[in-house]
């Protein structure tokens, strides 16, 4: 077991993001086992779930003309625009059933405010709206992070960035995540965390 100031962070292992699902990462299914088994090692397991409402502005049904994966400005930024998915209440936006969710401490909902998206674990995109899961970790001693889930080059990249700009110490253990890889996403997301002094495992 590991000391209590370490929790395992999953990220994102949903439906709609495994085989068959509205925004499918390939093999994202096949990480499953690995983070179960891994869960045995750690006191503290935390779980982050994507939780649209179905009009949310990240997804590109909510911009006539514009197309999935295509791109947009929002009042925060850049904004990738997605196929709907994790739509609150159905069943993509729940966790893949093989995961082992009597393990979490803390499930983090992201994602449910119609008008910004947030990838990452502890920021909304804007960069400034917390999610509260800093304020958590920091009240139950926890400095010591292991990232793991889905997909790699968007929501684990950008909680593990967050998470060394907040101070913590993290891994990704990248056997247990998948990457979508938009575009050259995938090695732009290792380069950002390893420059954030992210563990590559």
């Amino acid at each position: 077991m590991r000391p209590t100031n370490e929790a395992l962070l999953v990220i994102d292992v949903q439906n709609d993001f495994c085989p068959g699902g509205a925004l499918a990462v390939a093999d994202g299914d096949a990480i499953v086992p690995g983070i179960n088994a891994l869960m045995d090692d750690f006191a503290a397991v935390i779980l982050t779930q994507d939780w649209h409402p179905a009009n949310h502005s990240s997804f590109a049904s909510q911009h006539p003309g514009l197309d999935p994966f295509g791109t947009t400005e929002m009042p925060y930024g850049p904004q990738v625009l997605w196929p709907d998915h994790c739509v609150q209440g159905t069943g993509g936006a729940a966790f893949h059933p093989s995961l082992d969710t009597n393990r979490a401490d803390l499930i983090i909902r992201k994602g449910f405010n119609p008008g910004i998206d947030s990838y990452s674990a502890f920021f909304e995109n804007d960069q400034s709206t917390h999610t509260g899961l800093e304020g958590y970790l920091r009240t139950r001693g926890i400095d010591t992070l292991t990232l793991t889930g889905l997909a790699t080059d968007f929501c684990v990249n950008f909680s593990a960035v967050d998470a060394a700009r907040l101070g913590f110490a993290v891994t990704v253990r990248q056997d247990l995540c998948r990457a979508i890889d938009l575009d050259g996403s995938l090695a732009a997301a290792c380069a950002a965390m390893t420059t954030s002094g992210v563990n590559l495992v």
